[in-house]
């Protein structure tokens, strides 16, 4: 017998057989499971925004007082004056 048979096979025992009995319940407790689920993924992704704004807001903050953009003094060569 080949594959494919063996897998023809397979698939029409499944087919031709009686679906199994779901329990009566089973619905509800999906939807409980599946709805907690969107709560969970809802509340991280408020979590996760509010970390990413105060990183932004604390970037911001650092930014501003420390002034990266500014060339700091030179300290090599003291000051020429008296010419």
């Amino acid at each position: 017998m080949t594959r494919f048979a063996r897998r023809e096979a397979a698939v029409r025992e499944i087919l031709e057989s009686t679906p199994p009995v779901v329990p009566p319940d089973l619905y509800a407790d999906a939807l409980a499971r599946g709805s907690r689920m969107l709560r969970r993924r809802a509340a991280a992704r408020r979590v996760l925004w509010v970390l990413l704004g105060a990183a932004v807001v604390a970037f911001t903050v650092w930014a501003l007082t420390v002034r990266p953009w500014d060339q700091p003094p030179s300290d090599t060569t003291p000051p020429v004056t008296g010419w």
